[in-house]
Order: C-alpha cells, then structure tokens, then sequence
C-alpha cells in the first residue's frame, strides 16, 4: 500500500503562483509514475501532469504546458507541482495519484493510488 498526503494549496490572484506538494509513504516503489490531476465544480477529474520517478520523464496536459512543472525529490518521497500564471480556470480540488511505473498513462482508471486533494482557488 501506498499513502499520498497533498498539500499546498490555496487561494492566489490571476497570474500568481503555488507549489503543492504530494508525499508519498508506505510501499513507496508502488507510486513508480505519480501525476496529478484536477477537478473543477460540476466537471469530470482531468489529468494535469506526471513524472516517473526513475527517469524523470514528465507529461503534462495541454492546458497547463508552459505554466505547470512537475518534478520530484527522491530522498523526501515527495513529488511537486510547480504552478505558475494562474488562471480562474485553473481552480479545483488538486489530487495526486500514483501507480507501480508499469503503464504511464493520463488516464485515472490507470493510477491505483489516491491522495485526498487539496483546494486551489485562483481568483480574478
């Protein structure tokens, strides 16, 4: 089993900025490729980017490329979200997810582990 804590987030003005945080422990060679995604009042959870851990290679979803960087701290089991040129659109409760590395996929029903989410609200 894998736990992933999120945290970071808050509320910020258009243009600003916020780094969320996503710790994993537990089975932690299980969360091999963690991504992040979202989702916004009365819309489908949306992939938003992910990383593998070993590679580093990284993903992102077009709405975000250019303002989103995902990277991760090996020693600290920790993967981060750098977000930067907010937008109102980019508000939503932020979860990371994980799998064992084995499919890299920004499709949910891909990641078998969940954090709670955090809530980033980007006002205008």
């Amino acid at each position: 089993q894998v736990e992933l804590v999120e945290s970071g987030g808050g509320l910020v003005q258009a243009g600003g900025s916020l780094r969320l945080a996503c710790a994993a422990s537990g089975n932690t060679f299980l969360s091999q490729y963690t991504g992040w995604f979202r989702q916004a009042p009365g819309k489908e959870r949306e992939f938003v980017a992910a990383i593998l851990w070993t590679a580093g290679s990284t993903s992102y979803a077009d709405s975000v490329k250019g303002r989103f960087t995902i990277s991760r701290d090996n020693a600290k089991n920790t993967v981060y979200l750098q977000m930067n040129s907010l937008k109102p659109e980019d508000t939503a409760v932020y979860y990371c997810a994980a799998n064992n590395g084995r499919i890299r996929s920004s499709e949910e029903r891909h990641y078998a582990y969940w954090g709670q989410g955090t809530q980033v609200t980007v006002s205008s």
